[in-house]
């Protein structure tokens, strides 16, 4: 009986490791970008390939089915492609090439290079679609991550492992932000992934904003706006693939991704191909079940792993904050830097709107005086805000309000606090020292105007914020 059991044992085990041969289907149909193939099986994320007869090979995804047909997304172009050419399922899951050997380089979607360094040394390979972290397993977001900019540092504090949005529109100086953030950062490994913008935009952004400092420690997948739907999709999974990787080795990973609205807009031109009905402004329902499962991969790792802490751009078209997407990717992230048009037109860069911009995770990982502080200062920045139209006129009178002519007083100062240039690094230590020293200079201002006028003082938050201790006034 046991000579039996132990047979069948040996037998199962050959069945499944023999690899079963691939059943080969037809082209039928091809609209749009979209390829019909029939007489062959596969599961939804196979790969195929498409064998034209003039020994052309189009790789291609399953991305649907039905009534016996697959729908296929291709990864490059599909001229030469005919009725009738084989369409031949590729066996085993996807992997990419990972490794601490990718620092420096530049991949396409698919993980092939694009810097003409020659092959990738590549130490391991994981699945393209990682695995799903319990949430009770991960660590909370208790340590900040210093980003270099003095705006972000100080007043929209940064935890390792949190998700933030970056809200801009064209031209207000995002890639020379997250430029500035990958050149500054404390974090161990950046990875940057370029998804459907322009390749202009790809080149310039490695040569003059990322420069060879920043890509010493960087690996940039960069998919422009003309790669397929596909490419510009299996490029954001990659991106995130490979930070994963680096997390799960203990390293703490800054994750940039410029920018999340091409990838939402590479699955509508997926998903409106094979059918699936448009929803809200034009965008399927699945658009809006693709961008949780992209960004949760991000985060901390469990009590063993690093930490991914990931910026994601999206662009709010005609600066309108509330774009389907801006609003869906506000909801899901862990805070948001909203870039303002005005201020990058009056030459204010970084051009972050602190009264728009918020960081969730801030509470929990900087001290009470800290954060006291970086209320302080937005109400009071706020309340300049709130007057600007009169005090531009001259229609204030001064003397009006106490909190109002403090605000007029370190307007000038406060500007100049939140500006930065592109070359210029400012740790978080030093943010925190310089936010420190200007409330001390608002109390003492509030003070010598109360004395001096013999009227009210600032009460609540703004009078709190600005009491702090002799440690935070000096450097």
């Amino acid at each position: 009986m046991t000579d039996i059991l132990t047979f069948l044992q040996d037998a199962k085990g050959r069945v499944a490791e023999t690899e079963v041969a691939a059943t080969e289907g037809r082209l039928i149909r091809m609209v749009g970008m979209t390829i019909e193939a029939a007489g062959c099986t596969a599961t939804v994320g196979d790969h195929c390939v498409v064998v034209s007869g003039g020994g052309k090979h189009v790789e291609a995804e399953v991305v649907g089915f039905a009534e016996g047909r697959l729908f296929l997304m291709p990864t490059e172009s599909t001229v030469g492609l005919k009725p009738g050419d084989k369409v031949i399922p590729l066996p085993g899951q996807s992997k990419i090439p990972v490794g601490f050997g990718l620092l420096g380089r530049v991949l396409n979607g698919v993980g092939q290079p694009l810097d003409g360094k020659g092959a990738l040394d590549s130490s391991d390979e994981v699945p393209l679609v990682g695995d799903i972290i319990n949430p009770l397993a991960r660590r909370p977001i208790r340590e900040p991550l210093d980003v270099g900019i003095r705006a972000i540092n100080s007043l929209l504090t940064v935890g390792k492992g949190q998700r933030i949005g970056l809200f801009a529109g064209s031209g207000v100086g995002k890639s020379v932000l997250l430029g500035m953030m990958t050149k500054h950062t404390k974090a161990d490994i950046t990875v940057v992934g370029l998804i459907g913008e322009r390749g202009r935009e790809v080149k310039e952004f490695i040569d003059d904003i990322l420069g060879e400092e920043g890509l010493a420690r960087s690996v940039v997948v960069a998919s422009p706006a003309d790669d397929s739907p596909l490419m510009r999709l299996r490029a954001a999974m990659l991106t995130t693939a490979i930070a994963e990787f680096y997390r799960d080795q203990g390293k703490d990973v800054l994750l940039l991704m410029d920018s999340l609205t091409r990838y939402a807009q590479a699955q509508r031109e997926i998903a409106l191909s094979v059918g699936e009905p448009p929803a809200t402004k034009g965008y399927p329902p699945s658009v809006f079940a693709k961008i949780p499962q992209l960004v949760e991969r991000a985060g901390n790792g469990d009590e063993t792993g690093g930490s991914i802490t990931a910026f994601y751009t999206v662009l709010t078209e005609g600066d309108d904050q509330q774009d389907p997407i801006a609003d869906a990717s506000r909801a899901i992230l862990d805070g948001h830097v909203v870039l303002s048009r005005s201020l990058a037109e009056e030459g204010h860069y970084p051009a972050i709107d602190v009264e728009a911009s918020i960081s969730r995770a801030m509470p929990q990982i900087v001290a009470d005086t800290h954060l006291k502080s970086a209320q302080g200062f937005k109400q009071i920045y706020s309340r300049y805000q709130q007057n600007r139209d009169l005090i531009t006129i001259g229609a204030y009178a001064p003397g009006s309000d106490p909190e109002t002519d403090l605000s007029i007083k370190l307007h000038p100062a406060m500007k100049a606090f939140l500006q930065q240039s592109m070359r210029e690094a400012h740790p978080l230590e030093e943010s925190i020292k310089g936010l420190g020293q200007f409330s001390a200079v608002a109390a003492a201002q509030n003070n010598a105007n109360a004395q001096q006028s013999n009227g009210p003082r600032l009460e609540g938050a703004a009078a709190q914020s600005v009491q702090t201790p002799p440690a935070a006034q000096t450097r």
